[in-house]
């Protein structure tokens, strides 16, 4: 072999180990690091978390209902009562001489009802002896005598009749005093404890009114059921469900979980849109009350807490990562089988999935689905996710146990496309699935 001829087919042997090269190069080049895990079966369970605090669920605030300065309080904040027990007392002076003044009312009127009811009775037997005699020789009374004496019979009677009822009311008035008079000692309604004591003797307990909230003097509360009273937003209270089973943490208490169940909804927001004083003020919350069982320690009123409120439990479902799920213009999508699925459609398995996903393919809605791993490219695929949790969804339709979706990362998901190439990043071992919060966005 000549020289020339050795030279030629080494520079033919070099320009085809350049082009392999740069065609491996190009190929890698377009290749997308993505991360992958396999559809397999887990536990899944729908929670929904609120903010609150805790409070006894039942509890009574104590208002005076008549004005007085407070000359006897029995009682201080953190104090156990019984009911029926002495709280404090309301100056009691000028309501006994309220009492006193109706009940000479009352006498007064009384007498006047014994004058007035002489003189129906006298003017009813004038009327009687007029009515006789005319009777008996009509020359012996005038028409004019007849008429006076039977209209004064009616016109005393009337003045009894109205002593009687002022007599009546005197009455009431007497009830009314002695009840403002029993008012001025304030007793305890119920047993429990004194949680929030507002007074000291000495100072001035006042009346509410309209436009001016009374006195709240104390608040006593039975600490033997308590619950955790938590904000839920708009669009998680329709997953709530009276009876659903809750885990409350408690800032005071952070080493500890308290059990619960949801015991009541609210049918209405706590603040209503037409107290919002800005468009910025949007959010619309509702109170989920919780009552939780045998909380093992002495809580206290008003303590923050955070109630993980169980909706539903999916025991060994298909799952995938909640970062995998991703969505797709329909204009953008060209649905390919993978060879799994030609295999089912073969034999009729998922003729009710394939219309699915074609009728999904077909709709202007952007389409939900993951990209599957099939010989080195993503493709993407529609599926029909059911609750999430924690960090999973489940799903319902789409795919099969041990089929391939990327999982990440969250960029290279969205930057993919159906059919693109592919290169599996290294696995290495994560602390714990991908949080919620990755798949936002």
């Amino acid at each position: 072999m000549s020289r020339k001829r050795k030279i030629v087919i080494g520079i033919g042997v070099l320009a085809v180990v350049i082009v392999t090269a740069l065609s491996l190069a190009g190929r890698e080049g377009d290749e997308v690091l993505v991360r992958v895990e396999d559809v397999g079966r887990r536990d899944l369970v729908a929670r929904v978390t609120a903010t609150g605090h805790v409070e006894p669920k039942t509890s009574v605030d104590i208002s005076a209902d008549v004005s007085g300065r407070i000359v006897e309080l029995t009682v201080e904040e953190g104090d156990d009562v019984v009911e029926g027990q002495l709280l404090l007392v309301i100056d009691p002076a000028r309501f006994e001489a309220a009492v006193d003044r109706a009940e000479a009312a009352l006498a007064d009127a009384q007498a006047r009802e014994a004058q007035a009811r002489g003189n129906s009775q006298q003017a009813q037997r004038d009327w009687d002896r007029i009515r006789q005699l005319k009777a008996a020789a009509e020359d012996m009374v005038t028409d004019s005598e007849y008429e006076q004496a039977r209209t004064q019979a009616e016109v005393q009677q009337a003045l009894f009749e109205s002593a009687r009822h002022g007599v009546d009311m005197a009455r009431a008035s007497v009830r009314e005093a002695q009840d403002n008079l029993s008012k001025t000692v304030i007793e305890a309604p119920m047993s429990g404890r004194v949680t929030r004591l507002n007074v000291e003797r000495g100072e001035t307990a006042v009346v509410g009114t309209m436009n001016n909230p009374g006195s709240l003097l104390l608040t006593i509360s039975d600490l033997s059921i308590m619950e955790a009273v938590i904000e839920v937003d708009e669009t998680d209270v329709p997953e709530i469900e009276i009876g659903d089973s809750t885990i409350v943490t408690i800032d005071a208490f952070p080493n500890r979980e308290f059990a619960g169940r949801v015991t009541k909804i609210g049918n209405s927001s706590i603040r209503p849109r037409s107290q919002m004083q800005s468009s910025s003020e949007q959010a619309i919350d509702f109170e989920v009350r919780i009552t939780l069982n045998d909380p093992g320690v002495d809580l206290r009123t008003d303590l923050s807490a955070t109630a993980d409120v169980v909706t539903a439990i999916r025991p060994d479902v298909l799952a995938i990562p909640i970062i995998a799920l991703t969505l797709m213009d329909p204009s953008q999508f060209e649905r390919i089988p993978s060879e799994a699925e030609e295999v089912q459609q073969v034999s009729g398995a998922s003729s009710d999935t394939t219309a699915k996903d074609a009728g999904d393919a077909a709709s202007s809605e952007p389409i939900e689905g993951v990209y599957v791993l099939e010989d080195g490219r993503a493709r993407f695929r529609p599926v029909e996710v059911g609750i999430a949790g924690d960090g999973y969804f489940e799903v319902l339709s789409g795919l099969t146990e041990g089929e391939t979706v990327v999982s990440g990362s969250y960029q290279a998901i969205r930057d993919l496309e159906d059919g693109a190439l592919v290169r599996v990043e290294e696995q290495k071992d994560h602390a714990g699935p991908p949080r919620v919060g990755d798949s936002e966005g």
